[in-house]
Parts: C-alpha cells; structure tokens; sequence
C-alpha cells in the first residue's frame, strides 16, 4: 500500500474492514434425513386427527376414541422431540435423550399402525357412509399409514447400528422391549371388554402373566429414559437377563394354559371366539419377543461381559 492508500480513509476502510453483509445461509437449523422424517410423522399424525375430528362423523367412544389417541399422542410426542432438538434444549430435559426420541419413535409407529388398521375395519368396511365423510375417513386412514411408515423410517434411521455406542432404547432389546409392553396393552383390551379370565384359575394365572412381564418391562423402558438404570442393587445387565429368563417361563406356561383353558369343551368354552384366538397369537408373539430378549440379553452377559 503507497503513502496514498494511507491518506485515503475510504480506501483504507474497503481494504481492512470485510463484508458487513455475508451472504446468509440457506436455512437457520442442521438438515437431516431425520429431521424430515420427524417433519413428516408431526404433519401426517396432525393430518389424520384433525380430518378426523373434523368431517368424519365417529362416535363417541371405542375403537374411534382410541384411533384419535393414538395420532394426537404420536403427533404431540413427534413436536415435543422436533422443538427440543431443534431448540438444542436436550441438556435442560430430565430423561436420556439418548433413548427418549427412539422410544417415542417405536410407541408412535406401533400405535400408528394399530389405528391404520383399526380405522377402516370398524369405520370404513361394512359401513353405510358416503359424501365427504367418506372421504374425510379414508384421508384419515391413508395420512395413519403415512405416518406409520414416517415412524418406522425414524425408527431405523435411529437405532444403533453394529460398533455404535448408543442409548439401551436404541438396541435391538431395548425396542423389543417396546414392543412386548404394547403387546400387553392390546392384550389387555381384549380380556377385560368382556373379561374372558375370570372362569379357571389358570387363566387368572395367564392374567396375572401378562399384568407382572408388563410391569417389568415397563420399568425397565422408564428406568432407561430416566437414567436411573444406577438406581439397581444389581448390574443392570444381570438385572435384565435374569427377568428375562423369568418372562419367557411364565409366557410359556399362559402360551400353553391360555388356549387349552378356553378353546377345550371340557372347561366351558364360551365368549368371543375371534377375541380369544387374538390374545392366544398375541401371548404366543409375546413369547418369542422373550425369548429373543433373553438371547440378547445372555449374549450382553456372557459374551460382551
């Protein structure tokens, strides 16, 4: 720079002071495969409820109250994990956010699905329904089967992949875990509306089966989203093989008790066929969403330990 640059203010000024004005970015949050995802399951279960509750005309109660469950929870879950994040207010939330989005994510997906189902079965098929509120229950079944995949999606684009460390909920026995507590809660409405377990004492048993491998489970999902897996008198690996191992034995035994005790003449079959065949397959899923638990369970021990 010559002694003229330097009696030039304004020259000085262009050559040491930068750009007031950056060109700025595209968007004000990281973009992410996730992130869409997330913005679809929140626009689709949002879809679903309010076409709903809006211009489909359901009854009050039953099977119509549990499908609007099933998106308004998803979707305010789906919103709660879309701000925190997007707000980086993870360090100010009290649970692992480590296994919280996971585990929305999978209670979200298997509730979406049981509505998809559910929704045209008792809405649509048989029914004497035309005009817009037709219309209006088919949107509604089609944007339940778009977020089910959205949550789905989610839920593979965040569990741990081989090598990863990751939250317990983001394993494969932490969302089995998932799904056997979901499991029990379908089980449940089947027996209780009518009660179909009060005949045998072995059925009482297949019930009280079923009330303590949910409780189980359901500690452990909340142990794990609440960080509190420390709290145990025992490591929490040998915590979780060792009911693990009591789970699957006591699902065997309602595996076997519950079909003989209700489909055999001899003890006074009676009640909704189809609601007992539904809960005998469901007990039987159960079991083996156990039994691959224990194996992974036992490996954790064993293998890794």
């Amino acid at each position: 720079i010559n002694s003229k640059t330097h009696c030039d203010p304004r020259l000085t000024n262009s050559l040491l002071v930068p750009d007031r004005h950056p060109a700025m970015p595209l968007t004000w949050f990281p973009v992410s495969r996730l992130l869409w995802v997330r913005v679809a399951a929140v626009l689709f279960t949002c879809t679903a409820f309010s076409v709903a509750a809006h211009g489909a005309v359901l009854p009050h109660g039953g099977m119509a109250d549990w499908c609007i469950f099933c998106w308004a929870f998803s979707f305010a879950c789906s919103l709660l994990v879309l701000l925190v994040e997007q707000c980086s207010l993870q360090p100010r939330i009290p649970v692992s956010w480590s296994n919280f989005p996971i585990t929305v994510a999978c209670y979200a997906s298997l509730l979406c699905l049981s509505a998809s189902i559910i929704f045209p079965v008792f809405f649509l098929k048989n029914q004497t329904v035309y005009g817009e509120v037709r219309d209006h229950r088919i949107a509604s079944t089609v944007f339940s089967c778009l977020a089910t995949v959205a949550y789905m999606v989610e839920v593979s684009l965040s569990k741990a992949r081989p090598g990863e460390v990751a939250g317990y909920m983001a394993t494969a026995p932490g969302l089995m875990k998932v799904c056997q507590t979901f499991v029990a809660c379908v089980i449940f409405i089947l027996v209780s509306d009518p009660v179909s377990y009060d005949r045998h004492a072995a059925l009482k048993w297949c019930m009280a089966v079923y009330c303590i491998c949910f409780i189980l489970s359901m500690a452990v999902v909340v142990l794990c989203v609440g960080e509190c897996t420390g709290c145990l008198p025992i490591p929490f690996s040998k915590f979780l093989s060792a009911y693990g191992l009591l789970a699957v034995i006591m699902y065997l035994t309602a595996t076997i008790l519950w079909p003989v005790f209700q489909f055999d003449e001899k003890y006074g079959r009676r009640g909704d066929s189809k609601r007992l065949i539904a809960v005998a397959v469901l007990t039987a899923l159960n079991f083996l969403l156990y039994l691959a638990d224990l194996a992974y369970s036992a490996r954790l021990v064993f293998v890794s330990g």
